[in-house]
């Protein structure tokens, strides 16, 4: 059974069960979904930022704010009764933010890799939780085709693999709109989607998806190419030296040497004039003289 079966299979259970806690899932990134009554009401995973990153970067309140906040709260992780007193956001506003950061989770949870899954007691209330919960077997169909719509981009990628950089096409950079900017401006080779999404306070499914669409209009691009050997310079500082050409060989000569003369058989006698008639004969000479020699006893 693939991860993505085992966790439908235990989240199924748990909405036909009516479960109220934890369900705890183990991988790469692995998450923790928060159930009430068999409902999903807030997701928590390492691979997607959480509903506080995504409120501060839609610039309702900053960073020295927000932490005012927590402490006026007493330490809570989602200070929702003072972000609406205070008029930071509106209660339909952090509505939609539980929202988006329930399901960008789970989503990275799907694209990742699950090892198992373990249903737990809630440790308290969960951290910005919505109002009315997502029936489980719903969320994971909606993860699953945004990752089916990932998949069928030109050039798709996974949240936490490809590294991209700038590409040569990034000089229209004035051109673009204000997330594709700050992509080119972030990304450096070292982060992946999951980390510009966190940089930029943007969901990692959104970042994600406008990351491919980048690599195929060539603003962005993954370089893998392996990098070159060093060069070992000589001791004496002088640099790197053209290799010198090899000597040419030198040329045989058509005479034996003495020693292979004296390895070669004898000729018999006659053998000599036989020869030179020969070429006698070819130069012109006729066939009269060539035959004496051939037959010294003839007239």
């Amino acid at each position: 059974m693939s991860g993505y079966e085992l966790l439908a299979r235990d989240l199924a259970a748990c909405g036909r069960d009516g479960f109220t806690g934890e369900v705890r899932v183990s991988g790469s990134p692995g998450g923790t979904f928060h159930l009430h009554g068999g409902l999903v009401v807030a997701v928590e995973s390492p691979g997607a930022p959480a509903p506080e990153a995504l409120l501060l970067r839609s610039g309702r309140i900053g960073g020295e704010e927000w932490a005012g906040l927590v402490r006026e709260s007493g330490g809570a992780r989602w200070p929702a009764t003072g972000l609406i007193a205070h008029g930071y956001a509106g209660a339909a506003q952090l509505r939609v933010v539980c929202a988006m950061a329930l399901q960008d989770a789970t989503f990275a949870v799907v694209a990742g890799g699950v090892d198992g899954c373990e249903r737990g007691p809630a440790n308290g209330p969960p951290p910005a939780s919505v109002t009315v919960g997502e029936p489980p077997t719903r969320l994971l169909q909606e993860a699953s085709r945004k990752l089916r719509a990932l998949l069928a981009l030109p050039y798709p990628v996974s949240p936490d693999r490809e590294r991209p950089v700038p590409a040569s096409l990034s000089y229209v950079a004035a051109r673009l709109g204000v997330l594709q900017r700050e992509l080119l401006a972030h990304a450096d080779g070292r982060r992946t989607a999951r980390d510009l999404a966190f940089r930029t306070g943007r969901g990692v499914y959104t970042v994600t998806v406008e990351v491919a669409r980048m690599l195929g209009e060539g603003l962005l691009e993954c370089v893998d190419a392996p990098r070159p050997i060093p060069v070992r310079l000589p001791p004496d500082g002088h640099g790197v030296r053209p290799r010198e050409p090899a000597p040419p060989p030198p040329p045989q000569s058509s005479q034996p040497s003495p020693s292979e003369a004296a390895a070669l058989p004898r000729r018999r006698p006659g053998a000599s004039g036989i020869n030179e008639a020969l070429m006698t004969e070819r130069n012109g000479t006729g066939w009269k003289e060539f035959f004496r020699l051939r037959n010294p006893t003839a007239k």
